[in-house]
């Protein structure tokens, strides 16, 4: 399985997942865009769930419309695949969301820690 090897969204691979959650690829997000023209970034979520899921794909996502449309330059977010992941995991071990109960089976994320009562 690819996952994000890049120097920002627009410089990855087409078939690096975006959404770990739901398995989706940019490729996947760049055609449905460019096929359905969505109005707003959240539209995307009709491709494959795309953000719906721990949430931390937004970003990406947001950025990938942007794309599409011509309204960004090049990438500010920058992560190689294994600190997409790890920070991906991080992000939801603080309890921010939770993923799916189909997250990727090799991905690791302890329960988030239970508030104080």
């Amino acid at each position: 399985m690819t996952y994000l090897s890049r120097a920002g969204v627009d410089g990855m691979e087409p078939d690096c997942e975006i959404c770990l959650c739901f398995h989706v690829t940019r490729r996947k997000l760049i055609q449905f865009a460019r096929v359905e023209r969505p109005a707003v970034a959240s539209q995307l979520a009709q491709c494959g769930g795309a953000g719906t899921g721990c949430g931390w794909c937004v970003p990406f996502v947001q950025q990938i419309f942007e794309e599409v449309r011509g309204q960004s330059g090049p990438s500010q977010l920058t992560f190689n695949p294994e600190e997409y992941r790890r920070q991906r995991a991080e992000y939801v071990r603080t309890g921010k969301r939770k993923p799916p109960s189909a997250y990727p089976a090799d991905l690791e994320i302890p329960d988030a820690p239970n508030p104080p009562v």
